[in-house]
């Protein structure tokens, strides 16, 4: 996937990426959830990984809350150029990955809701997601052309 020697990034829990330049973003999950956004016309990708679905205000604000990841990716996005009626999304992640039956207080589920109603309301299309389930993700997002590769990884990830 990387014949256009884009630079790596790794992609930690609670940060970002929505830098102008093109790379491919490397990162794994678990109940945590990563957003992609692309603009098909001007060819930029931006992506999140973020642990919680609410900032609950103690402390600075942060992208390892989604409330604060996907309007802050949203926000570098038109920063860089973009338009927000060109973009898209793709989610991944939120799986239930301990051993009960709703994962960590549901974090897994309340991180999808989550991302999907704020992608609603700011009006851009979710065109594929992979959401859910017992199993973790390691995906690699293309910031130039909007490909995510993913691969199911074990709990033990």
């Amino acid at each position: 996937m990387n014949g256009n020697n884009l630079k790596e990034i790794y992609l930690y829990p609670g940060q970002l990426y929505a830098e102008p330049e093109p790379a491919l973003v490397t990162t794994v999950l678990g109940s945590c959830v990563s957003v992609c956004i692309y603009d098909r016309v001007e060819k930029k990708g931006a992506i999140n990984h973020y642990m919680l679905p609410l900032w609950n205000g103690d402390g600075l604000p942060s992208p390892k809350y989604g409330n604060i990841a996907i309007p802050k990716l949203i926000e570098k996005m038109i920063l860089n150029g973009c338009r927000r009626n060109n973009l898209i999304a793709k989610i991944f992640g939120g799986a239930a990955v301990l051993n009960s039956s709703s994962g960590l207080m549901g974090v897994g589920d309340r991180n999808i809701t989550l991302a999907k109603d704020m992608l609603r309301m700011e009006g851009i299309e979710i065109v594929a997601a992979s959401v859910g389930d017992t199993f973790g993700r390691k995906i690699i997002f293309n910031t130039l052309t909007g490909e995510v590769l993913m691969k199911k990884v074990n709990n033990g990830y």
